[in-house]
Order: C-alpha cells, then structure tokens, then sequence
C-alpha cells in the first residue's frame, strides 16, 4: 500500500482545525547572505513543536473503535512522541511511548504532560522500537510507526499542498530525511501540482541513512548528532520507494554547519529550530552557489531543542564569529596591573566577562603570572585591535582556543 495525492487531499481535509496551518515566512535577510530567494514553513509552530501533529493526527483518526479503546503505542526520541500523545489525549485515547534512554528531559516532559505513559528503555531508536513492538503485542496495542505508514506519509505531505498554495512560483524545495515520511509526503504533493520542482533531501554526515540505502552501501551510521530527530539508522522501506522516484539528491551536511543554522536561524531571523529542523537551512549554508538565484523553501521541520543545549549553541557561534573570545595575557605580578589591562581593554570598547588570574598551574616565573580574560568584542578584526593595543602596552597577549582553553 502506498500514499497518493487523493489520500494527501483527504488528509488536509481532515486536518483542518486539528493542526495549524503554519506560515511560510519569507527569510529576507538569510537570502541576502545566501543569494537566493529562501522561504521557511514553520513547523515549529504547531502545538508539538513539530509537524509531527499532522501524521500522528491523521493515523490515530484512522484507527477502529476497537482499536482506539486498547489504545496505541509509539516509539520516538520526542518529536513523533508528543505528536501521538497530544492527539491521543485529545481524542480520548490511551498512549504508551517508549523513548530511548537518552532522549532529551525536555522532550520526555513534555511528553508525559499530554498524559501519555512513558517508557524509557533502550540505548539506540532501534532498540527502543524493538520494545515498543514487544510491549504492543503483550499488550494488545496498536503501533503507530514514525514513518513508515502510509496514513502518516499523508498527514506530512498536508505540508507540501499549503507550500504550493502559498508559493506556486517555488523551484526548490529542501527538507531534512531521518526515516523519509516528511519528504515522501510533501514531494507526492508537489510533483503533483509542479512537476519540476527539484526535491532536495538533506542528511547528517554521522547518519546517511536514506543516501546509504538508495545506493546499496552497507555502512552502519551512528554518533552522538545535534539533529537528533533525524538520527535514524534504519530508514523505511515505503519512504525509501517513494524517495527514490520523486527526490533528485540528498545532501549530507557536517554536524558544525548544523549548528551554524541553529545559530543563524536565531540571530538572522528570529526562529528557534532544533538541530533536525535546522537541516535544511545547514544545506543551503554548506552549499549556496547550488540554491544561488533559485526561489528554495525549506521546512523548519521542529523547534523542540533543550534551552540548555541552544544556550551553548548560540554561545559558541560568537565565539566562532570573533564576538565572545578569551585571551591569555602575560603580566609581571605586582599590585595595579590589573587595572591597567582593564583600562586598556575598556579603551578598546571590549566588555569583560569573566577573569582568571593564573599564578600556581602554569609554566611561569614566581614573579611572572597569566591573566586569562573572556571578552566580548564586535568581530574578529576588534580582537586583532585590543591584542595590538595590550602588546603595544607591554602586555604579551594570545588567543586561546573556544573549546579546549588551550593555546592557538
């Protein structure tokens, strides 16, 4: 059985005051940077912070009487747990999610808060979904699958029908691939309405799953990805058909330009997106002469990222820009040379943050000291100036690296 424009259309109808039809919100100043004319449906926005809502929606609608009331269960590191909860709860059915060990305490939370009873078990989502199917069959319950359903397919591809609707001049559309249900719903859609579209699918160098399969290789994928939600080893089978027909090519991002999206969507546009949503924006970044001059939609997918985790992300991108920096300054240890240094980097027009006055673990004269100090600077070019200017005084000076305090 497989999903066709009819069962997409029917979805969208049934989906109409059961989801949010999300906007498609023109990212002005990104396309200034990249050279292209680039549009964002925000799915973050749905009530989930997902477009998980719209195939967990559609395929518990589905289910029979007898099957709504021994209830279902479902297997996600968060995003498809929260969409299965939520409208479990809404619709007056029992849930059980089985969650992997390590998926994040903010996504595990939310999903017990829409009621849902949850299992964490399992150190990888193959694990998890092995448990998930074992506890279904002990139980009598209904396993409703991340992305290999063809109610699901239909309830994502809702998104590629209101993409088409709102923007029909589009000519490349970039949507990130853990299991493929996303990209398979949207691409049945839109090829349906515009044949040309050029449908570009986007993975993370730690899991080409989908890429992997499409060419026969037999590489197991795996590590510790920021796009958690598209961390998947096994893609589906019923995706990867569908995939292999209407999707032109996809592209295989590094974690750093990852989190180099998190960080731009935030700071050029305003959106929050976790690592999975913020694939798409990584693809166009890791490659703009590809989307240069082109109209290019891409789907924040989520935005369901921990605070603590965007907090460093966001801290590391201005370390990476040259806004946040720590330097290590060599003093002679004598009463009032502090002040000097901060009067010198206060002339630069530098904030201090944070100083570390080095006298006993490091490699220098009793007499000697370091001074470590983190700053905040415009750019890279206002450190190379206040470094000058601490020289120019008398003052030896040197970056240290962002990550590991050691020098560069």
């Amino acid at each position: 059985m497989t999903t066709t424009i009819d069962d997409i259309r029917r979805a969208a109808e049934a989906l109409k005051g059961q989801v949010i039809r999300t906007p498609l919100a023109p990212a002005a100043r990104l396309s200034e940077v990249l050279g292209c004319e680039l549009y964002l449906k925000l799915e973050n926005l749905q009530r989930t912070g997902s477009f998980k809502d719209r195939g967990a929606c559609i395929r518990l609608s589905s289910l029979s009487p007898e099957e709504a009331k021994r209830g279902v269960i479902a297997m996600s590191a968060g995003n498809h747990a929260q969409g299965v909860a939520y409208h479990a709860q809404r619709l007056g059915i029992p849930a059980t999610i089985v969650m992997p060990e390590f998926a994040p305490f903010s996504k595990v939370e939310r999903t017990r808060a829409f009621g849902a009873r949850v299992v964490l078990t399992g150190d990888t989502l193959d694990a998890s979904a092995q448990a998930a199917r074992q506890i279904a069959e002990e139980e009598g319950l209904t396993f409703v699958h991340p992305y290999d359903d063809p109610d699901v397919i239909a309830g994502q591809g809702t998104i590629g029908l209101e993409i088409m609707e709102d923007l029909p001049e589009v000519d490349t559309i970039v949507v990130p691939i853990g299991g493929g249900g996303i990209i398979s719903g949207i691409s049945i859609a839109v090829k349906d309405a515009k044949p040309d579209v050029r449908m570009i699918g986007v993975e993370t160098e730690l899991f080409p799953s989908m890429a992997n399969a499409l060419k026969g290789r037999g590489e197991l994928p795996g590590g510790s990805s920021l796009a958690d939600g598209i961390a998947v080893k096994n893609p589906g089978k019923m995706t990867q058909e569908i995939i292999s027909r209407l999707v032109e090519d996809i592209a295989i991002v590094p974690e750093t330009m990852i989190e180099i999206a998190i960080h731009r969507l935030v700071e050029e546009q305003k959106i929050v997106a976790e690592g999975a949503g913020a694939a798409g924006v990584a693809a166009i970044l890791n490659d703009p002469e590809r989307f240069a001059g082109r109209k290019v939609v891409t789907v924040i997918c989520g935005g369901n990222i921990d605070v603590r985790l965007l907090s460093g992300v966001l801290t590391r991108g201005l370390v990476r820009d040259g806004r946040m920096v720590r330097l290590r300054i060599g003093i002679v240890d004598q009463p009032g040379t502090l002040a000097r240094i901060a009067d010198i980097i206060g002339r630069a027009s530098a904030n201090i943050i944070e100083v570390y006055h080095q006298r006993l673990f490091h490699d220098v004269p009793a007499k000697r000291a370091d001074i470590d100090v983190v700053l905040e600077t415009r750019n890279s070019e206002h450190v190379n100036e206040i470094i000058a200017s601490l020289e120019k005084n008398g003052f030896p000076t040197r970056v240290l690296s962002a990550h590991s305090g050691d020098g560069v």
